[in-house]
């Protein structure tokens, strides 16, 4: 998110794209499966997660992918990264 936001006060002229998991719920089950991060952090990562959608919608980026199935969002990203 902050990324962007300076990214976008340059002249790079980039292209943003945001992939995000079906839900919170669906990011929740992902993390707490990794079996990585204790619970204290998964809980962060959620909530940086929630600021990050909420950001998302506001049409920061050129693309939104969300990631329900692996090759279809990968597809997208492809498509997205050599359209012209």
């Amino acid at each position: 998110m902050e990324g962007v936001k300076n990214v976008k006060k340059t002249n790079l002229n980039a292209r943003f794209v945001f992939i995000q998991p079906p839900s919170l719920t669906e990011l929740a089950r992902r993390l707490r499966a990794r079996n990585t991060d204790s619970e204290s952090a998964i809980a962060t990562r959620l909530e940086t997660a929630e600021k990050e959608l909420e950001y998302a919608q506001t049409g920061a980026h050129d693309k939104l992918i969300v990631n329900d199935d692996f090759d279809t969002a990968y597809q997208e990203l492809e498509q997205f990264i050599f359209a012209e």
